[in-house]
């Protein structure tokens, strides 16, 4: 007779165990259904990031363009180093040979001065060191020698200048290098979050910096207060007056592309003066101004507390400059700039 049993009941605590997970389930389910999607940053926000890394970009321009100046200089000074070793080494053989001919000279009259023998077979470097062997030569021979040794002297000198200089020019290439990723990386930044902006989003901002440009223009058309230009200021501002519109470009010193220091540097250069590269160091090129009140149009004008961007200063509270990548030369008021006026300088 089959025994009929009853099917095994789950254990209480399994019971507990799915019925807590399944009570879970429901409540993520839940809770993901009532939670609000991320919210999309708004313009002006991703305009204050975007601003944020132009910023960070520029700071890492500048440096890039003492990396590229160094590189520039050191070139130059290895390139004048080995024309002169160049130089140096030709007049050395001609020492070598004027000595070879005395000695030839010696060998036709009768023999050569065994002394003679010797150095032409060493260094003459150690064999003049060993002073009882003059006596042994002639005058002439004692003044070809001392020749000698100077100019192998100083050729090691300006070889063992040359290799250090090269060194140093290896690791200016590494920085430039580095830099130059530096910059590219934070544009690529900016261009990334300004693409999640919709294309009214876009043409609102336009207009917004539209019309913050023409309130500036006006500002400078107007005049006020401010001292004109006049003299080289007056020259390079007009300079850099011609190339409004022309777009920045990060390293760039024209004609037909700025950064903020390539431009003040281009326009003073058309007015015939010659300052340098960098902002921190155009900073250093002339009379300090503190107050605004003081400032003439013509003058640098420098923001942020490192000294990274640089205008001429275009009167009314005004400047003239390059801001930043995705711009043209403009006139902007310093009180936008982004960062804080820290002084002036009249070259």
């Amino acid at each position: 007779m089959a025994s009929h049993r009853r099917p095994k009941q789950p254990s209480r605590t399994r019971v507990t165990v799915l019925t807590t997970a399944a009570a879970a389930a429901v409540a993520l389910s839940s809770q993901a259904a009532n939670a609000a999607p991320s919210e999309k940053p708004s313009k002006d926000e991703v305009k204050a990031k975007v601003d944020k890394l132009y910023e960070e970009a520029e700071q890492a321009t500048e440096k890039y363009n003492g990396a590229k100046e160094k590189q520039e200089k050191l070139q130059k000074e290895i390139s004048t180093i080995q024309d002169n070793v160049a130089r140096g080494q030709e007049e050395l053989n001609e020492l070598r040979d004027g000595l070879g001919s005395m000695a030839s000279a010696q060998y036709r009259s009768g023999g050569i001065d065994p002394s003679l023998q010797l150095f032409l077979s060493a260094d003459p470097d150690n064999y003049l060191d060993k002073a009882s062997t003059l006596d042994q030569l002639s005058g002439q021979q004692v003044e070809a020698l001392k020749k000698i040794q100077v100019k192998q002297r100083d050729l090691a000198q300006q070889r063992s200048e040359a290799s250090e200089k090269l060194k140093d020019l290896s690791a200016t290439r590494t920085e430039l290098g580095n830099k130059k990723k530096e910059v590219q990386g934070k544009l690529s930044s900016a261009q990334k979050l300004l693409n999640t902006l919709t294309a009214q989003e876009k043409a609102a901002l336009q207009q917004e910096e539209q019309r913050a440009n023409r309130t500036s223009e006006r500002q400078v058309l107007t005049g006020g207060k401010s001292t004109p230009a006049s003299g080289r200021a007056g020259a390079a501002f007009a300079a850099a007056q011609g190339k409004i519109g022309t777009p920045y470009v990060y390293g760039a010193t024209g004609p037909s592309s700025f950064d903020c220091s390539g431009l003040t540097s281009w326009a003073y250069a058309q007015a015939g003066v010659g300052i340098p590269r960098t902002s921190q160091a155009q900073a250093n090129y002339g009379t300090r101004i503190s107050s605004t009140s003081q400032l003439q149009v013509g003058d640098l004008v420098f923001f942020f507390s490192d000294l990274h961007h640089v205008g001429l200063y275009a009167g009314n509270g005004q400047v003239l400059h390059a801001p930043r990548t995705g711009t043209n030369v403009r006139y902007e008021s310093m009180s936008t700039i982004g960062g804080p006026f820290m002084f002036g300088v009249r070259v």
